[in-house]
């Protein structure tokens, strides 16, 4: 059986791939990518359906080392008998780390105090002004519940969070499900950490922004196209929003990264680095090429949509 790796990361280094092929030769035949194989592996930059399946075609598994799915025709795939599966564990604890330092970036007002630093201003006696909340307490609600999203709500929760879970496949019991545009009036937080779909595009348009009450604070780690990114900077910088805090963008790179304002946090699609990161692909790429192979179900396969 013949593995082909179809381009990498632009951090991935050409020793993490040295490894890999290491890894994975020991299971299956590692070819080159104008190779025809069993399995391909990709990367988001790498958009996958009925024309590269024609490069492939004895393709039985196709496999990305990212969280999302978006860049592959999973209905394509999965109608022609190719599974397709993706590594959202190897992501999983940094997205979570990054999200939960956005929401509470976003709580605690750090951004404005940050800027009276800046100014060389001793801003205590403004605390009252700016109102920091703790994340105890607080309504956050998380819309998503894949393998990020269910482990953000278990930190979340432990911290003392009342958490707000919009997932069509249902809640925990120590959630209220909640649609979006009820979230955003009530709940202090949003976060986003579902999958981006025809029905999940612009989850976050003009008409859900328009309902969010002023404080709200807006994280999106996820796609980004799940949000109206221009509008809900812009209604930040307003005021007409608390805060908000975005790693990925509807184009990246995302040509309008220059705005500085203490209501707006934006970084360029790095949520799910960690030095370990390229490890955590190996093992993660290594468990379901293993599990193909033996004919075992293959982890965190994705169904047609």
């Amino acid at each position: 059986m013949r593995l082909s790796r179809w381009g990498q990361s632009p951090y991935e280094t050409d020793d993490d791939i040295a490894k890999e092929v290491t890894c994975l030769g020991r299971l299956v035949e590692v070819v080159g990518p104008g190779l025809n194989a069993e399995i391909v592996v990709v990367h988001s930059k790498i958009a996958m359906s009925e024309i590269e399946h024609r490069k492939a075609p004895s393709m039985r598994l196709l496999v990305t080392t990212t969280s999302g799915t978006d860049h592959i025709d999973v209905n394509h795939f999965n109608a022609h008998g190719v599974q397709v599966a993706r590594l959202p564990e190897a992501r999983r604890d940094a997205v979570v780390d990054s999200a939960l330092e956005m929401v509470i970036w976003g709580l605690r007002k750090t951004g404005h105090l940050q800027r009276a630093a800046v100014q060389n201003e001793w801003a205590r006696a403004r605390l009252p002004e700016f109102a920091p909340r703790a994340v105890r307490g607080s309504r956050i609600g998380l819309v998503g519940l894949g393998v990020i999203g269910r482990r953000m709500h278990e930190v979340l929760s432990a911290m003392g969070a009342e958490v707000w879970v919009s997932d069509p496949r249902g809640v925990p019991s120590k959630a209220t499900a909640a649609p979006i545009e009820r979230m955003v009036m009530e709940c202090d937080a949003v976060s986003l950490h579902c999958d981006l779909n025809p029905s999940s595009e612009r989850i976050l348009g003009q008409e859900q922004l328009q309902l969010a009450q002023p404080d709200l604070v807006i994280v999106n780690t996820a796609r980004g196209r799940l949000v109206d990114a221009e509008t809900a900077i812009n209604m930040a910088m307003e005021g007409r929003l608390g805060a908000v805090a975005f790693d990925v963008f509807p184009v990246e790179p995302w040509p309008k990264m220059d705005v500085d304002h203490p209501r707006v946090m934006l970084t360029p699609h790095s949520a799910g680095f960690h030095t370990g990161l390229a490890e955590a692909v190996r093992n993660g790429l290594t468990t379901a090429v293993r599990a193909f192979v033996d004919g075992q179900p293959v982890p965190h396969l994705v169904e047609s949509r």
